[in-house]
């Protein structure tokens, strides 16, 4: 994921505070200032006395001419540098990345993070903010928090729907209001899930709940953070799933519980290609799939033909991380 940072070192408490609001993952302090970060919130500091070490975990470089960008380039392939330029350029950002670098771009507003973000369709390691307007602060920080986190869907054919008696279901209620077309990746196996459709759907039984996904089965697997896996009944308060839209774009979610309750439940097949992916779900009129056209479909209301958003992939998993290895679920 890539890194969001604030440059706090001219002190200024709303900065930090809005900072911290935004979901920045480390701001930059000079030496003694750490301490005033930390009494405004749980967040690491980057100085030569903070929680990440100026000077010894990353450096700082300013690159004035080649020599500078060599050297760099050197560094970032052991550890991190934080490059700042006088004039804000594309090319010498573009020379490290390609050399493997791990780069913090400073950039002074939204767009310029954007840019480095974009280059070589790769992007920086992280931006580091140097700004006092607010509005920025937030506006780069959706923008970082957006970067490089797209999964491929895939359409898949309904083939089977069939009741299978009660199971054990799990709702997994996050921290994060979902909208029409989100929701999270679960399957029977890892390597085949549904887009499983946030509870976000006005309906005349229960009352919308937009930061819950009913997700199936304890036994299944759910998409979570760092392109990982987990058992449904692994998940639990102060874990992060991922949250996925209908294009594939995702963002991290906190998991605020998970309520396992017996309930009837029913078996989803679908083929794509010739992969077949499968999932129990609760048997209600509730939950939802999603449809190519972003729309969701109830599970009651779902027919043999009818084409779903799934994803699928050829890497096996152990402990719920790829693997190459051939792996069948059935």
């Amino acid at each position: 994921m890539k890194k969001f940072w604030v440059d706090a070192r001219k002190w200024n408490k709303k900065v930090v505070t809005t900072a911290l609001e935004s979901d920045a993952d480390a701001i930059v302090v000079e030496k003694g200032d750490s301490s005033k970060v930390h009494e405004l919130g749980v967040i690491k500091t980057v100085a030569p006395d903070g929680d990440i070490k100026l000077g010894r975990d990353v450096l700082e470089i300013e690159i004035n001419c080649k020599d500078d960008e060599i050297r760099a380039a050197k560094v970032g392939r052991k550890k991190m540098v934080i490059v700042k330029t006088k004039d804000w350029t594309v090319i010498p950002i573009e020379n490290m990345i390609a050399g493997g670098a791990q780069i913090i771009a400073s950039v002074g507003d939204s767009r310029d993070a954007k840019m480095a973000l974009e280059i070589l369709e790769k992007g920086v390691a992280g931006v580091l903010l140097q700004t006092t307007d607010m509005n920025e602060i937030k506006k780069t920080s959706r923008i970082v928090k957006k970067q490089g986190k797209t999964v491929s869907l895939v359409r898949a054919k309904v083939t089977k729907i069939e009741t299978v008696g009660s199971g054990d279901r799990v709702c997994i209620d996050t921290c994060t209001n979902m909208k029409h077309g989100e929701g999270m990746l679960v399957g029977n196996s890892s390597s085949g899930m549904f887009l499983v459709h946030s509870e976000s759907v006005e309906n005349p039984y229960v009352a919308a709940r937009p930061f819950r996904v009913n997700a199936g089965g304890v036994h299944a697997y759910v998409m979570v953070t760092g392109g990982k896996t987990k058992y449904l009944s692994e998940i639990k308060s102060g874990d992060t799933v991922v949250v996925i839209d209908s294009k594939g774009s995702m963002q991290d979610a906190i998991v605020g519980r998970s309520k396992v309750e017996k309930r009837p439940m029913i078996l989803l097949e679908a083929d794509v290609g010739n992969k077949r992916v499968s999932l129990i779900l609760q048997n209600a009129e509730t939950i939802r799939l999603v449809k190519p056209n972003s729309k969701p479909i109830s599970i009651v209301k779902l027919k043999v033909g009818d084409e779903i958003l799934a994803y699928t992939e050829s890497a096996g998993r152990h402990f719920g991380m790829k693997i190459d290895e051939t792996i069948d679920e059935k």
